[in-house]
């Protein structure tokens, strides 16, 4: 089974070895093929625009291998030892068979912790491989065999998990992978052009020119709908795996509750405050990864998840049916928002807890 698993661990680097392989035989391909032998030699003898474009490439070459060798080796994020249980709350909870009064332990456990999610059925998100209530937006990675703070998901082509200590990395290192192909592919296509015209000489620089051209385009494609699909999770706040099943607070499911309520503070939870900060691969997200600003409903909403007088129930109902005939057909979400006073956005009010360590810069 050892041997099995470290011939598992090896296999895993694969993706990131082929990555490597594919973007030095493109540095291969650019620098030496096209800047120097074609660029650089008769018939063109063009060195000042072989010396523009190896300027180029080699920023954004080195702006994509920074971002990519952080989002490699940052780790996605280690819950605190404050959420692991006890050895006596273990023991109280495996004593357990029933699952509500696991529950309510697991509640008594939790009470002094940022805790405001839930599983689908109410209860609390406890792991029971790392024996700990989980934090809000924390997940279990069964390949990094660890749970992981606002996990994202596992990225087998970066063999690490993209969590809430390297997310910006991974959003970057897309960012400028897409700028990489797209810069190699603009300017190979002229002469790419010229090899189905017959207009160049060295067959070398012609295969590699031709598969240059190619690599690039189809890269671009790939990493264009995968920089798409993230940069609208930065904007709406959410993770891969949120989006496919939206957090579960004490009044329900709710696609929106982490939501800072705009595009614009959304964004710079991930890339932070400092604007000449978010070209960079170094870590400015805010928060500490256990808390996060919600938007929830307030403690006079959530009583009606612990069973409330009927007379407040048919205040409220009343309430919200003359909110909604006034506003005719508004937008159901605000008028909602109106009826039952959801809080703007709300710092939880619980005890401190150590921050996490944040990642280190390379």
């Amino acid at each position: 089974m050892g041997v099995l698993k470290t011939c598992l661990k090896t296999a895993s680097w694969f993706p990131v070895l082929f990555i490597s392989l594919v973007v030095a035989w493109s540095y291969y391909a650019y620098v030496v093929e096209l800047c120097f032998y074609t660029l650089a030699t008769d018939p063109y003898n063009n060195i000042g625009q072989a010396v523009v474009y190896l300027i180029f490439y080699h920023i954004l070459l080195v702006m994509f291998a920074w971002s990519y060798a952080k989002t490699i080796f940052t780790s996605g994020g280690a819950i605190p030892d404050e959420f692991y249980l006890s050895k006596a709350d273990l023991e109280r909870i495996e004593a357990e068979d029933r699952t509500d009064r696991k529950d309510e332990i697991l509640k008594q456990i939790s009470h002094n912790l940022p805790v405001h999610t839930r599983t689908l059925g109410g209860g609390m998100r406890y792991c029971s491989i790392c024996k700990s209530v989980k934090p809000d937006r924390c997940h279990h990675c069964s390949v990094c065999e660890r749970c992981i703070l606002k996990m994202d998901h596992h990225c087998p082509w970066v063999n690490n998990c993209v969590g809430f200590t390297n997310y910006k990395f991974f959003v970057l290192f897309l960012f400028y992978a897409l700028t990489y192909c797209l810069y190699v592919a603009a300017t190979v296509l002229p002469y790419f052009i010229k090899f189905w015209s017959g207009e160049l000489g060295d067959e070398s620089s012609k295969f590699h020119i031709l598969f240059l051209f190619f690599a690039a385009a189809m890269f671009a494609v790939s990493v264009l709908a995968l920089l798409g699909m993230h940069t609208h999770l930065v904007l709406t706040n959410r993770s891969t795996l949120e989006s496919f099943r939206a957090p579960v607070f004490r009044h329900g499911p709710d696609k929106e509750g982490f939501s800072r309520g705009s595009f614009c503070n959304n964004f710079r939870e991930v890339f932070g405050d400092e604007k000449k900060m978010w070209p960079l691969p170094i870590f400015t997200s805010k928060g500490d990864g256990i808390r996060y600003p919600i938007q929830a409903r307030d403690e006079d909403s959530d009583r009606l998840l612990d069973g409330p007088p009927e007379d407040d129930l048919e205040s409220e109902m009343t309430s919200g049916a003359e909110d909604s005939k006034n506003q005719g057909k508004g937008n159901l979400h605000a008028s909602i928002q109106e009826s039952v006073n959801y809080s703007t956005i709300i710092e939880s009010d619980k005890a401190p807890l150590r921050e996490v360590a944040q990642p280190s810069r390379i």
